[in-house]
């Protein structure tokens, strides 16, 4: 990504797809994730890894210029059951293994987690990353048939999930919480746990979120809070006859069994 791009007024496209159909588009959006996070002082964390781009099981959201040559944000949607597990069981394992088996409950009806949400300095101030990127992970979680949805939340996002019916999962960790990426941070475990209904949501992001649902594509809204922006949103994904969350599951569970832990929730 150009370092050097000037945005004045922008009109930017928040677009969903599978991360093993465009590896290019994917490497822009580790770019831009691995610059954001060097600048906060994190040079590396599990879900930052490469190899969610080829994971047929991830989901990725960008935030592009509109010819598609620039990503300047994002956020990813993993399925339980992919080629590796999900980033928050990688994140946590060494600091409580119990949480494979909380997702392992959770995948037997389809589950996934929320993730890699970053917001390049060139955007920063138009309120994309929240709430914006979060409905938008909500939102494409319905196209996937999962039922609940996780996500490891730095501070600032804990109140935004909150927003859109997630809660707190106080059986890992410290009451949900981590010192996590480093030691100065603090990561909290959140999980929706009715993706479909979203019941615990206030009025104003299910409505949001419903919105984005039943008009994958072709919705526009024009945000003005400090900074003005218009956003396209493209978030129908493409190819999804090849996505069989049923093989998904039963994967999930041999991915469990394969840990061999004692404890079982």
């Amino acid at each position: 990504m150009d370092d050097h791009i000037i945005i004045d007024q922008p009109e930017v496209r928040i677009r969903a797809f599978r991360a093993i159909d465009e590896p290019k588009t994917c490497e822009m959006f580790v770019e831009g994730h691995t610059a954001v996070l060097s600048g906060i002082g994190v040079k590396k964390v599990t879900s930052s890894k490469n190899e969610w781009a080829v994971n047929p099981a991830v989901f990725v959201i960008v935030v592009e210029s509109m010819d598609g040559r620039h990503v300047f944000g994002g956020a990813r949607v993993h399925v339980a059951g992919g080629s590796d597990y999900l980033p928050i069981e990688q994140a946590i394992t060494k600091l409580d293994a119990s949480i494979h088996a909380l997702v392992w409950k959770y995948s037997k009806n389809g589950t996934g987690e929320i993730c890699g949400l970053w917001n390049s300095k060139e955007l920063a101030g138009y309120g994309l990353g929240t709430p914006v990127l979060i409905r938008s992970g909500i939102a494409i979680a319905s196209q996937l048939g999962i039922t609940t949805l996780f996500a490891l939340c730095a501070p600032y996002t804990v109140q935004p999930v909150v927003n859109c019916g997630m809660e707190l999962v106080d059986a890992v960790g410290d009451q949900g919480t981590f010192y996590y990426p480093k030691l100065d941070l603090i990561a909290t475990t959140m999980v929706l746990n009715d993706v479909m209904t979203l019941s615990k949501a206030i009025d104003e992001d299910r409505e949001e979120i419903f919105k984005l649902r039943g008009h994958a594509d072709g919705v526009k809204i024009n945000l003005h809070r400090k900074k003005p922006i218009t956003i396209d949103f493209t978030l129908r994904i493409p190819h999804l006859d090849k996505w069989n969350l049923a093989e998904m599951i039963t994967a999930a569970d041999k991915n469990f069994a394969a840990l061999n832990l004692r404890k079982v929730f």
